[in-house]
């Protein structure tokens, strides 16, 4: 299930649940929106990711939920996250903000902006399946430390991660 939270543009959660359904062979579903907390560091003008996380309803048993957010998030330690997985659990959430051209003060590029989507989409979800990060740079599950990390990676999992996904995936709805 796609979780909106705060204002996301309906046509991102459409065009990025149809992509993950092609992913994982599921449907994809659209949840309720959730509230953009003020929580918001105003130092750094950012959102701690785990706060966002833990706003995310649990998915029913067998499930995941994934959040998509439009705002900067950032971890402790780290400048800025492009998403983050409750390893532990079956929610993930992942944030539009830093994927789009404009974003650095570059032309608009929606085919870009949407593959980029796509690709911290599974390498979220794949976390909540079990998955580390991948030492195979073309393997979605490979670590984006920036744009360029997820540019080149593609948005699949590698042989040796598709297998550990396949092991725990069935049909239904993520």
């Amino acid at each position: 299930m796609l979780v909106p939270i705060g204002e996301v543009e309906e046509a991102t959660l459409e065009t990025l649940g149809q992509s993950l359904a092609q992913v994982f062979g599921s449907r994809i579903e659209i949840g309720d929106r959730v509230l953009l907390p003020q929580s918001r560091d105003p130092r750094r003008g950012q959102y701690l990711a785990s706060t966002l996380l833990a706003l995310i309803p649990s998915p029913a048993s067998g499930n995941r939920a994934l959040g998509v957010v439009d705002v900067d998030l950032y971890a402790p330690g780290l400048n800025f996250v492009f998403g983050q997985a409750d390893i532990a659990g079956k929610r993930a959430v992942i944030s539009l903000r830093r994927l789009r051209q404009e974003f650095y003060g570059l032309p608009r590029d929606a085919t870009l902006f949407m593959e980029r989507s796509l690709k911290e989409a599974v390498h979220e979800l794949g976390h909540t399946y079990g998955l580390r990060h991948c030492p195979n740079p073309g393997c979605v599950m490979h670590f984006s430390n920036s744009l360029g990390d997820t540019d080149i990676k593609g948005s699949d999992f590698c042989t040796v991660c598709q297998e550990k996904v396949g092991q725990d995936t069935q049909p239904g709805v993520l």
